[in-house]
């Protein structure tokens, strides 16, 4: 049990930090990565443009999914197998039915 002087300098620590915006994190991993992932830590906390291409490169490789696009649903309905079929969707126009409320 650490001493209450030991105690306030954790949470003047750990107060100096929130302000710079960084936080503490605990991961479980293999032993062998532990120098790799406080290395990746490190360089993401610089927070500048070398660490926002290494975070959108990782966000892309461990989140398996690249970033939205614009256009989309657009593109997908382009590639439809539909597309130039000329299928007539008009509907016939109805006055509906009353609901004898």
């Amino acid at each position: 049990m650490p001493s209450s002087s030991q105690r306030r300098a954790i949470e003047a620590h750990r107060r100096r930090l929130a302000e710079r915006g960084l936080g503490r994190f605990e991961v479980r991993g293999l032993e062998v990565d532990k120098d790799l992932i406080r290395g990746i830590a490190r360089r993401l906390a610089a927070n500048d443009e070398e660490a926002g291409a290494l975070r959108a490169d990782l966000a892309r490789r461990v989140g398996g999914s690249e970033p939205p696009r614009v256009g989309g649903v657009l593109a997908a309905l382009r590639r439809s197998p539909l597309v130039g079929a000329e299928l007539d969707l008009s509907r016939e126009e109805t006055p509906g039915r009353d609901a004898g409320l």
